[in-house]
């Protein structure tokens, strides 16, 4: 889902009016995804690279599916966008975790309840295991004491946070050794009143954001919870989790796979995507971080095996094998 981005915000309100989404969608129809040649310049040049480095950032069909052709819905029928590779990424100088900043903290915003709610445990286990750093959960924090403004949705009439407040409320706690420092919440959120809703958040500049998962839960719009329920909202909250801290990494939209850092404008084309990123998307994470990829393979593995998903899990043990040559 869309997330936006504090130092953006007026320019992009400014983009919401009817004329700008159709030229927009009209300058995008003519998205198609993109060639071979294409995908391996987006990569980058890879000799001289460990053997199974190479192998990581290999654009390997069986591995990897294409990016599909949008929707008339979809980000791409909506966004026009250029995509961003390896090395326009590298120039873009973006934040990178030092010795004494990579610690991403998550800060719980109101209430978790287990029947309702992801596990916070386990979404700091994947997003440590996903950015091979260490992730601290903080004690979640009083959404009434730390004296946000909220309201009532008009339409759905559940409480909103009004992300503004929650920003600020974070650059004035970003602890010392932080390389980000992320709110999550099953609180709704809204930007400014004119606004129904927002999924989340963040200025990249100063390194925190606020996302809700509350929309992630079939019960929000009045659906029943079908068996399985817990592993679709933690799926889909450890997926919004990871997507939007990505940015905070630097990286942009994806426009060369089908990738976790696609963009995405409803629930179904969110659950379309993977888990997992590709082989454009993953260098750039591996370069600004420095882990070994088969190392965070291996742990991401177990990580997905005990939150339940099955799919993640087979396609990361082929992983595995392809990287080790296997």
């Amino acid at each position: 889902m869309a997330v936006l981005f504090r130092d953006e915000f007026r320019s992009m309100l400014k983009k919401c009016g009817l004329a700008a989404r159709i030229l927009t969608a009209a300058a995008a129809m003519t998205f198609a995804p993109p060639s071979q040649k294409t995908i391996l310049d987006a990569i980058g040049e890879r000799n001289g690279l460990p053997l199974p480095v190479q192998r990581a950032f290999a654009p390997d069909a069986g591995s990897f599916d294409p990016i599909p052709n949008p929707g008339p819905n979809d980000w791409l029928a909506v966004h026009d966008e250029p995509g961003q590779t390896f090395d326009e990424f590298k120039t873009s100088r973006p934040n990178r975790p030092t010795q004494s900043r990579r610690i991403i903290y998550l800060q719980p915003l109101g209430d978790f309840a287990p029947e309702r709610s992801p596990s916070i445990d386990r979404l700091r286990e994947f997003a440590a295991a996903f950015f091979a750093v260490e992730v601290k959960a903080l004690p979640p924090i009083s959404i009434q004491s730390s004296k946000f403004q909220t309201r009532r949705n008009p339409v759905t009439g559940n409480q909103q946070i009004l992300t503004g407040d929650v920003l600020t409320f974070l650059t004035s706690r970003l602890p010392a050794d932080a390389f980000c420092i992320l709110a999550i919440t099953m609180e709704d959120l809204y930007p400014e009143p004119s606004w129904n809703f927002v999924f989340g958040q963040a200025s990249l500049r100063d390194r925190v954001g606020v996302y809700s998962f509350a929309r992630y839960d079939p019960a929000f719009y009045g659906e029943s919870r079908a068996a399985g329920y817990d592993i679709l909202l933690l799926r889909r909250s450890c997926k919004v989790l990871a997507h939007e801290t990505g940015h905070m990494f630097g990286l942009a939209h994806c426009t060369y796979f089908n990738c976790l850092m696609n963009g995405s404008n409803h629930l179904v084309e969110s659950d379309r995507r993977p888990l997992h990123l590709c082989p454009v998307c993953l260098r750039k994470l591996q370069w600004s971080i420095g882990f070994e990829v088969l190392k965070r393979y291996t742990e991401l593995e177990r990580v997905d095996r005990a939150a339940g998903f099955t799919d993640e899990v087979d396609w990361l043990s082929r992983r595995i094998n392809t990287v080790r040559g296997q």
